[in-house]
This record gives structure tokens, sequence and C-alpha cells, in this order.
């Protein structure tokens, strides 16, 4: 009897399997009506924002916590922020590689959860318990006394269980949401779109509560008050994903990347002398079981890199390998390509890390630089780190006016394609912004300058000029995070090979992360070059006493030139293409309800 029609059978939604080799968490093909869609997507956005705000309860004040309580001067305390925060992204690619390779994205996103709870549970400990000694010091007036090693060892191993546990959550959590939608369904392909940017401004949101509520008490010197929120929401957070189990759809990991990575090195080194075919028609395609049980497609041959492609040509001696299917002397033609995909996107990933040194001081140095602005209105105090705020809310507006306004208009301005900006044109647009929003800063402590009080001892409040004229800056730092963080999500996840989507979102976490280590260095050398027996460098403990407007002018004309070398890489870069998935392969084989 004749295969009967899938597209028939695919018509009964009770019943419809998803078209992209999901499963549910029994292993079995996921049946669309019952798992993923927006009831674990909402769910995973959720899950996301109370994470956030748990992360930016610590993350939007540490750098007042390390100058407040633990007694360290602004550069300093600076550095150890950039340095925090880029080892919470560099954690993000053990998180991407294990999620990928071994554990799958739900175990993954667990477990790491549980490490970034027991993290927040042990700062709040040490900090009512050692670090916050005397009661309510820690405020503009009330300095901290003094620490003991034990304590600061406590410290600095809570903030770093922090580090990795939001780390390997981060990429993993923003890939698993994109998995519970059907890229290959016309009405969820539009859906996972518009996850990432729901996923990013769900990011957005949750920091808002601690960038304004967690933010003012923390600032008022209740640090252990703060830090038990976050504890409370990271908890919230774990017991809410856990409850969309049911729901969920998974990839099946592909197994470790770096080793099919080493094989086409390893299988064209070995052939560097044999003459390379003149065309791709004549490489190894690969027999069908080269490919992992879970979905994954085939990547169509592109130009580019040809020395990687011997690893795809079969010689007399690979007969008996093709029998044997050893990778070490023969790749197919897909594996070859998952390796030029990541080789072409190195380059557009590191253009993208200057821009991180730009998305960077709003963490450290434009909170410095409003804590030395008249940072009253009326009789109200207005913490410095609650600026930010203006940035959450710039990210939610410009996401809106993308979606809605932006990508409609030049869809229909642009006849000769379907849709609107590419993911690398948005790149290069937040990275005008970026150089915009350093020129803003710069004009403002320009300004600032002029009406600060040079003698004074801490500088708090020391300049006329109201800490509000930041509001431009990070409003603008926020419109450039919608082109390039949403579009580095979307582009970084959408071009990555199908068993490496996790890695893909981690690129986009550890851009973030060099974007930081750059930043400490960059702070590093400026202050060692600028300063002089007259003047202490552009960055001092006394920022009336420098030049920070010319550090934030030095960022803009760094990320000019970026924004140069990216669009020759931008230009540069060719499109992964994949083969469409055989759909009753995938399901037809192992399931005898397809087949008679």
């Amino acid at each position: 009897m004749a295969c009967l029609n899938i597209d028939k059978m695919m018509k009964n939604e009770k019943d419809e399997y998803t078209l992209d080799g999901t499963v549910n968490k029994h292993g079995q093909p996921a049946v669309r009506a019952r798992t993923g869609r927006w009831f674990a997507g909402v769910l995973l956005l959720v899950n996301q924002g109370l994470a956030t705000l748990a992360f930016f309860g610590v993350g939007v004040n540490l750098v007042l916590f390390l100058t407040r309580v633990m007694g360290q001067d602004n550069a300093e305390a600076a550095n150890n922020v950039s340095k925090w925060t880029g080892t919470v992204y560099i954690f993000s690619l053990l998180g991407a590689f294990l999620s990928d390779s071994y554990w799958g994205r739900y175990k993954t996103c667990a477990i790491f959860q549980a490490i970034f709870v027991a993290g927040l549970i042990s700062l709040s400990l040490t900090s009512y318990i050692f670090l916050v000694k005397p009661n309510g010091c820690g405020d503009e007036e009330t300095p901290c006394g003094s620490h003991s090693t034990i304590s600061v060892a406590l410290f600095y191993v809570s903030i770093y269980l922090i580090a990795l546990g939001n780390g390997g959550y981060q990429p993993t959590i923003a890939t698993f949401g994109a998995d519970q939608f059907d890229e290959d369904h016309p009405q969820e392909s539009h859906s996972k779109v518009a996850f990432f940017s729901y996923f990013y401004l769900a990011l957005n949101l949750g920091s808002l509560f601690s960038n304004t509520i967690l933010g003012y008490f923390e600032d008022k010197g209740m640090w252990t008050l703060g830090f038990w929120a976050s504890a409370g929401s990271a908890i919230l957070a774990l017991v809410l994903f856990l409850i969309g189990t049911p729901r969920y759809r998974h990839f099946k990991p592909t197994g470790n990347p770096l080793s099919r990575f080493c094989q086409v090195i390893v299988a064209a080194t070995r052939k560097w002398k044999i003459e390379q075919p003149s065309r791709g028609l004549e490489l190894y395609e690969g027999d069908g079981q080269d490919l992992p049980d879970n979905g994954s497609r085939r990547i169509l041959h592109t130009q580019g890199f040809k020395f990687l492609d011997k690893a795809a040509i079969i010689t007399s001696k690979d007969i008996g390998v093709v029998l044997v299917n050893n990778q070490w002397h023969l790749c197919a033609v897909s594996q070859v390509e998952e390796v030029k995909c990541i080789l072409r996107l190195l380059p557009i990933w590191l253009c993208t890390i200057l821009y991180s040194v730009v998305f960077t001081q709003m963490a450290s140095l434009f909170v410095e630089q409003g804590a030395a602005m008249r940072t009253t209105l009326s009789r109200f105090h207005v913490p410095p780190a609650s600026m930010s705020s203006f940035d959450i809310l710039s990210v939610a507006s410009f996401i809106f006016i993308y979606r809605r306004v932006l990508d409609p208009l030049v869809t229909r301005l642009k006849k000769s394609s379907p849709r609107g900006l590419t993911e690398l044109q948005r790149m290069g647009v937040g990275l005008i912004i970026a150089i915009m929003t350093m020129v803003a800063a710069g004009i403002v402590e320009h300004f600032r300058l002029k009406s600060a009080d040079k003698k004074c001892s801490h500088c708090s409040n020391s300049s006329s000029l109201s800490i509000f004229w930041q509001v431009p800056q990070y409003v603008l730092i926020g419109a450039s995070e919608v082109f390039m963080y949403v579009g580095q999500l979307e582009f970084f996840n959408g071009q990555a090979p199908d068993g490496l989507k996790s890695f893909g979102s981690a690129l986009c976490m550890t851009s973030i992360s060099l974007g930081n280590y750059v930043s400490s260095l960059l702070v590093s050398v400026v202050m060692k070059i600028s300063t002089t027996d007259k003047m202490p460098g552009w960055i001092p403990g006394n920022l009336n006493k420098g030049h920070l407007d010319r550090f934030y002018f030095l960022l803009a004309a760094l990320t000019s030139a970026d924004f140069l070398v990216y669009l020759i890489c931008a230009k540069w870069y060719k499109y992964i293409k994949f083969e469409e998935r055989n759909i009753e392969k995938q399901y037809g084989e192992k399931h005898g309800d397809l087949r008679v």
C-alpha cells in the first residue's frame, strides 16, 4: 500500500507534528497543538524578565557597592565591574557548548539557573553578616568599615557564582525560546522572529524594576534588602521555568562541535597537495548518516575558503573511508560548510566588540558621571543608577517603533525585497547611533565640568548641571541596542548551523564580554597615558579634576573607525543556505502511523 498523504494528515491540528524536528519531553515528535508556541514562549519571556531583574539588582549598582561598601576608588571599581560583566558573558560560551553538545537547552537552563540562585543567596548572606557593617552604611554619607580577607573572598565567590549561573543561562534561554516556534511553519516562523524582539524587551523591562525601586533602596544603603529581593525574583523565575516543562519543545543535542570542526581541518590538511575540483558538485555530499537525528538540515555548498573543500574530495584512498564513515579523512560538504559558516561570522562578531565597549559605559562611567551632577529634583533624590530607566524606556519604545513603523515603511520602499532592513543593516545603524551616544555624553560632561566645584572632597552633587542632562545619551544607547543587539540575536541565531544555535546566541553575549574587557583595558591605558604630575588622568577619583569628556570623544572616534571596518566585513559576508528538510524522512521512518 502506498504512503499516506502527509499533507492531508497535517491538516488535522490535533495530530499535526512540528516540521522542524523538535521533540517533546519524552523524545517523541512534538505535536504542534500541545507544545511550544506562545504559551511556552510567554513563560520563558516572564522567566527572562524575572531573572534579569535579579541579575541587574546586583549588577546595576555594583560599581557603587564597590566604592561605598568595599572602599574602592572610581577607576578600580569601574575596572572590576567591567571584568565581572565580561566574565558573565564568557561563561555564556560554556553554557552554549554544554547545551548544543551534551545536555540540551532545557537541562542547561535549569542547572545554570540553580547556580544563579545559589550565588544570589550567598551574596545576600555575606552582605548581611559581614559586609554592610555598621548597619545602614554604604549610602552617600556613611562609609562601611574594613573587611576581613574571608569576607572579601566570600563576596567575590558569590558574585562570580552569579556570573557563572547567569552567563550559562542567558544564550541558552534565548535559543530555547526560539525553539518553541517552528520556523518551517508560515505563522510560527513570523512568531519566531518577533520572539527575539520581545525577548530583548523582557530583558529590559525586567531591569526596569531593579534600576528604579531596587536601585533607590540600594543607593540609600539598604543593600541587603536589594540582594534578597533579587534572590527571591530568581527563585520565582526558576519555579516558572520548571512549571512549563510538559509544554516545551526540544532539539536533541548534536555532540561535540569542536570535534566536527577539527575533523574538517585535519581532513583538509591531509589533502593539501590534491588539486581543487572546479565545481562543488564533485565533492562528497554524505550518505544520509552524517546528519544528527534531530531535524538538522544540510548546508548547501558555497564559494570561498576553498582550502577547506579539500576535506570533501573523494580520493582513491577514501573509498573504504566512505564505508566506515571516518570523518577524520573525509567530511561531507555540510560539515565543511559548518566550519566556513563560523569563519564568516567571526569578522562580523569582532566588529561588534567595540560597540559593547560603548554599551558597558552605561553601567560604570555613566553612573559615576551622574553621581557628580545635581541629583535632586525638588526634594527628591535621583539615584544615578536609576537613570538607566531611560535606556529601558527607549528600548521599549524603539522596539515598537521599529516593528510597527520603520520595518513596514522600509519594506514598502524596498520594492526589490519582501523584507525591511537586514540584520547586518540594522547592526550598522546601531553602530552609527552608538557614535552619536558618545558624542552626546562627551558634550554633557564638557558642560558639567564648567559648572563643577573642583575643590570638593567626595564630589557628589558637586555640579550645578542637572543629572537629567544625561537623558539624551541614555535614550540614544537604548535606540542603538534595538538595532544592534536584537539584530545580533537574530543574525547569529539564524546564521549558525542547526547544531550550533546556542553558540550563535553566545557569540552575541561574548561580544559584550570582550567589550567589557576591552573597556577595562582602555580605561587602564588611558589613565596611564593621561596621568601627569599636574593632572590625575582623564578618569580620576575626583571627576572634576579629570577629563571624562575626552574619553567619551575617544570612544566616538574608535567606534567611527570600527564602523568603516564593519561596512567592509558586511559587504564581504555570504549568507548561509540550507537544504529543505525532508519531513517524511524525519518522522515516517520512525513512526508507523505515517506510513503503511
